[in-house]
């Protein structure tokens, strides 16, 4: 099992909403075997146990704070809890910062959670991505290849000076 997790969350049949599982599909084919890469559509509560026996969880996601379309926000959910300008509803059954909180409160975060949002214009039924929102998909695959990267170079480097002790 990889010790970095790739979550991308949406609902392919809104619009926007699906840019969290496009960037995981693209994901999948860069990252390789550095890290797992998951599609996880309406998931709800059950983000908690897909993030279960991993060190560093990136989750993506749409985002909805008034931006301009096409905004890509990258906040550090293990720093301390986000809350809501970002991600103030949700077309999951819980929204994602209910899970992450509920899994902050009983222990279950991983040690390092990264949320990328990018922010949507049209998340209607039957639409397809906007323009502004492709190419925000681009940039963020692109940013979490080399977020994906790095970590997976820190948690090579921990495990090999462990080894060595």
């Amino acid at each position: 099992m990889a010790a970095i997790r790739i979550i991308g969350l949406g609902n392919h049949l809104r619009g926007d909403d699906a840019v969290g599982l496009l960037a995981a599909r693209r994901l999948r084919q860069k990252v390789g075997h550095r890290a797992e890469v998951i599609e996880a559509e309406m998931v709800g509560i059950g983000l908690m146990e897909l993030m279960k026996d991993v060190s560093v969880v990136i989750l993506v996601d749409a985002a909805r704070s008034g931006l301009a379309p096409g905004t890509i926000h990258r906040l550090d959910a293990s720093a301390g809890p986000i809350g809501g300008r970002i991600f103030p509803c949700s077309s999951h059954v819980i929204g994602i910062l209910e899970a992450l909180e509920l899994a902050r409160a009983v222990g279950a975060l991983p040690a390092t959670v990264i949320l990328y949002g990018v922010e949507a214009d049209n998340t209607e039924p039957g639409q397809q991505l906007s323009s502004a929102v492709a190419v925000a998909l681009d940039q963020v695959v692109e940013q979490i290849v080399q977020e994906c990267d790095a970590d997976h170079a820190r948690i090579s480097s921990d495990d090999a000076s462990r080894e060595g002790c």
